[in-house]
Parts: C-alpha cells; structure tokens; sequence
C-alpha cells in the first residue's frame, strides 16, 4: 500500500504539461519511465507492480485523442467509454470534443487519482471506473479502446466487450501501433498518424498509430 494517498503520488512523481502530438491537452507525466516504475514498486512494497501506464502518453492513445479533436463530431454530444484509458488522455479529448458524458475504465487506483487530476487540469469532467470488460459498453454511444492489445486474456476480453457495444448500436474508435494481439481481421482502418513516443518504453522516436473501427 502507497504510504501516500495515490493523488499524492501522482503530483510528487510527474509535472504537469502539454502532451506532444495534442498541445491542447496538459497531462501530469513523468520523465523516467523506469525510475517511476521502481519508485511505485518501493512505495508500495511490492516488486511485481506493472508499469505506470497511467504516467506517460501511449501512441495509440495519443493518435485517438489527436483524431477525436481533429474530427469532433464523432464525440459531440455522445456518451462515451474510454477502456484502459491509462492517463485519460482519449477519454478528455472526447471530453473536450463535446462528449456529454465521459467514462474512463482502469484497474490502477493510482491510475484512477491521475485521471482525476488530468481531468481537472483541463477543466472537463471524466468519471473514472474498474473493470467494465464483461458488459457491453456501460450503455455507451462511443466506445474508444488505445493501446489494449498487449497482454492475451486483456485483448480477448477487450475485442469481446468492442464486438458487444457494436452489436448494440455503439461506435467502437481503437488506436493502436500495430502491436502483436490487434485482431486485424476484425478491424478496418480510417486514419493514421506518426506519433511522438517515449523512446525508453518504445525504442523509437515515433511511432505509426491507426485509428480503426470493427469491420
């Protein structure tokens, strides 16, 4: 357990600033992907944490967010889920893009605080959740999903809840770079963007994101 309130923890480790690629958004991120990561694990006494992907801007993420600004009337007005929403930066440009109400689904309690205080730090509302991948959408218009096909049982359960909300109707965005577990039978392409990346966590400069949408 962090010996501080995970609020705390965010605004001790990150600054706030403008994210690369959408300028428009400021987020609390760190500069150290590896010493962040170190100092969650001592911090909480435990050596087998995952990475803060709350603390740094993911490509996939960061091609979404730049498509939602870019193309607002896929957000305006619409009730929206953002999946593994990490720091919250799709979830608040949709937000910022006239979404009238915003949901950000992650696991990390400390992910969750960093959410808060990134929606705060740009004046829109994002509430944030647990696990929402066994239902359909929490009833969603919108269904965003950046950088979720890292990890098998995770993808599986992702491309299950995208196949579901689009049964009923919801739009499903994903932005990803491509990575091994994308279902690319299942998915089209509408744009893509060269994205700045953190070169320690992606040994790349930047990195080709696409916006897709289920077949």
């Amino acid at each position: 357990m962090l010996a501080q309130s995970p609020a705390e923890f965010v605004a001790s480790h990150t600054a706030l600033g403008p994210v690369p690629f959408v300028p428009r958004i400021r987020l609390y991120l760190a500069q150290d992907a590896f010493s962040l990561w170190e100092a969650t694990e001592q911090a909480a006494g435990r050596p087998d944490l995952p990475p803060p992907f709350w603390a740094f801007p993911w490509p996939g993420g960061l091609a979404l967010a730049r498509y939602l600004l870019d193309h607002p009337g896929a957000a305006d007005g619409r009730r929206v889920l953002d999946i593994g929403s990490g720091s919250g930066v799709t979830a608040i440009a949709a937000a910022l893009a006239g979404a009238t109400a915003v949901l950000a689904s992650e696991l990390d309690p400390v992910a969750a605080a960093a959410i808060a205080l990134n929606a705060q730090a740009n004046g829109v509302t994002v509430t944030a959740t647990g696990d929402v991948l066994d239902g359909d959408g929490e009833g969603a218009d919108l269904v965003l999903a950046g950088d979720i096909w890292y990890e098998r049982a995770l993808a599986g359960r992702a491309l299950g809840l995208l196949r579901r909300a689009a049964a009923r109707g919801a739009t499903v965005l994903a932005g990803d770079v491509g990575r091994a577990l994308l279902p690319r039978a299942e998915l089209r392409e509408l744009a893509s963007y060269d994205v700045p990346v953190a070169a320690d966590l992606e040994d790349a400069a930047t990195k080709r994101a696409a916006i897709l949408t289920l077949r």
